[in-house]
């Protein structure tokens, strides 16, 4: 997998001062820039770029709080560049490879392994902690954020996964939210003889993974990774793997073909998902505003109800991880690292920068920007029990690789072939966990 990444950066950076990192989802503020940062423009001006990954309301909200950072600081200029997840890593990752990358970057948290270049592709944000204040965030969090005892960068939220449900399905289908797994497959079999088009779960290649450790910690209670090493043996993660086609043959999750033949770039862009043909998801608790959003907007099944499940028992363990979410990192190659920590600085400490993103990238790590959110009562109300309930019950870390490139990137990670062969019946499951195993190992001993 590393090498077909890396093949590809080859024959992208010949090319890359040609790309155009506007393109991706739109812009705000002043004009666009060509590169990764921008030189004053000769009058005192600082013009910056700042590039993220989200939903339609962390746009929006974002863009907002790019407004008030210009107005407040009418000297510097803003160009924003953001897009959907689906190959968002792949275009950054060459951009920070060849020193094109914006000014202050969303990044996710195995980036500063995969492209800090141990400390040298990402600004060490502790020299300017004058203008960006790392007293608000937890210590331990910003330890985890260091590469070569370097800040690599900022701890936003810490996030994990936990079940969502459309009710009014569940309802429509006259079958309760599933618990433990007797009525997730009970579940299933309902859900086939309403409408053979209709499941009460969909998981892509990714999203199976991790409902796999999941399913395995629940069972057995340890994590799937520690100190570098896989926990399970290569008949526990066989046995999962059956699991996982129970599922597909109980028809409580469509088959990759049919998820795949949607044509949709992720699961709440998805017409089924959004008129509730699919029924449950398995998803970041900083994401629940962008499902919801997606359902109560369906003009095909207006007023369905979009709720928050129990986390559902498949052993005597409580399953699931959690991790930081994301951070904002300043490139090394910035011109104005200064004001770019500051914008950082705003998004996540100044009052009004955190009233205005509220808990569109989760839940604040920052002290400062709970406190503020609990004054003033703000936040969506379902990402605040999302997170709550997660960082109540998963007890595992996440390994720092378990989101690497060379594993969940699509279509080529090991996640989507293990998973996609699976699927489509061209590898039983003992096979499939040996290639899981192999490929996981390969990308830990890298």
């Amino acid at each position: 997998m590393r090498k077909s990444i890396k093949k590809a950066m080859s024959l992208a950076l010949v090319s890359v001062m040609a790309l155009s990192l506007a393109a991706c989802g739109g812009s705000s503020g002043g004009g666009a820039s060509s590169g990764g940062s921008s030189g004053d423009s000769g009058d005192g001006q600082v013009e910056l770029k700042f590039s993220w990954w989200g939903g339609d309301s962390r746009h929006e909200a974002t863009e907002k709080a790019i407004a008030a950072f210009m107005e407040k600081y009418p000297n510097i200029t803003v160009t924003a560049e953001y897009g959907a997840w689906s190959g968002w890593e792949e275009k950054q990752a060459l951009n920070i490879m060849g020193g094109n990358a914006a000014d202050v970057m969303q990044i996710n948290w195995n980036w500063i392994e995969s492209y800090s270049g141990n400390g040298t592709n990402f600004a060490n944000l502790e020299d300017y902690s004058d203008v960006l204040d790392l007293t608000q965030f937890p210590s331990d969090s910003l330890e985890l954020c260091k590469a070569d005892g370097k800040l690599m960068a900022v701890p936003v939220a810490l996030t994990g996964r936990l079940f969502y449900w459309n009710k009014t399905t569940f309802d429509e289908v006259g079958v309760a939210i599933p618990t433990d797994e007797a009525s997730l497959l009970a579940a299933g079999q309902a859900f086939a003889a309403h409408d053979p088009d209709y499941y009460p779960l969909a998981l892509g290649e990714y999203d199976r993974m991790i409902f796999m450790v999941y399913y395995l910690e629940s069972v057995y209670g340890k994590p799937w990774v520690q100190d570098g090493q896989i926990q399970y043996s290569a008949e526990e993660v066989k046995g999962a793997m059956e699991f996982i086609k129970k599922l597909e043959d109980s028809h409580v999750i469509p088959t990759l073909a049919v998820l795949n033949g949607d044509m949709a770039d992720s699961i709440d862009k998805n017409a089924k998902w959004i008129d509730g043909k699919y029924a449950g998801i398995l998803e970041w608790d900083s994401s629940a505003s962008k499902f919801e959003q997606a359902v109560e907007e369906s003009t095909n099944k207006p007023g369905q109800e979009f709720v928050i499940g129990e986390f559902i028992k498949f052993g005597d363990y409580d399953g699931g991880f959690t991790k930081i979410s994301m951070g904002l990192s300043v490139a090394a190659s910035s011109a104005h690292p200064k004001e770019a920590a500051m914008l950082i600085n705003f998004l996540l400490n100044d009052p009004e920068g955190v009233e205005i993103c509220s808990t569109e990238r989760g839940i604040p790590c920052s002290a400062a920007a709970v406190a503020i959110l609990n004054e003033k009562g703000l936040g969506n109300e379902l990402v605040k029990e999302a997170n709550a309930k997660v960082l109540g019950y998963s007890k595992f870390p996440l390994d720092t690789k378990f989101e690497h490139n060379d594993l969940k990137a699509n279509p080529d990670g090991v996640y989507y072939k293990v998973f996609g062969k699976f699927s489509s019946g061209d590898t039983d499951a003992a096979k499939a966990a040996e290639d899981l195993i192999k490929g996981v190992n390969e990308c830990l001993n890298n």
